[in-house]
């Protein structure tokens, strides 16, 4: 079984959608925290390549990409959250 979510990223004007896979018990089989980590982690290196004058990168734009990637990561997390206790994002 799979269910999908949709997050709207702001001015971008597309939508992500981010699977949730479970098993026919309705366990998750997606390491969530993990990918969650992976997209905060990717937000922070990107603001160390900034602040330490990395050439091609607009300090303005990764700003906001690592805010999306962060609240994307929320969204992952919330409803993983969700699903493991039964409510509904």
């Amino acid at each position: 079984m799979r269910e999908r979510r949709a997050a709207t990223i702001p001015d971008v004007n597309r939508e992500v959608t981010l699977p949730l896979i479970v098993d026919d018990r309705g366990t998750l089989q997606v390491a969530a925290a993990d990918v969650s980590k992976l997209l905060r982690t990717l937000g922070g290196r990107w603001l160390h390549l900034v602040e330490a004058g990395a050439d091609g990168l607009d300090e303005d734009t990764v700003a906001a990409l690592t805010i999306e990637l962060a609240k994307l990561a929320d969204r992952i997390d919330v409803a993983c959250i969700a699903h493991s206790s039964g409510g509904a994002p």
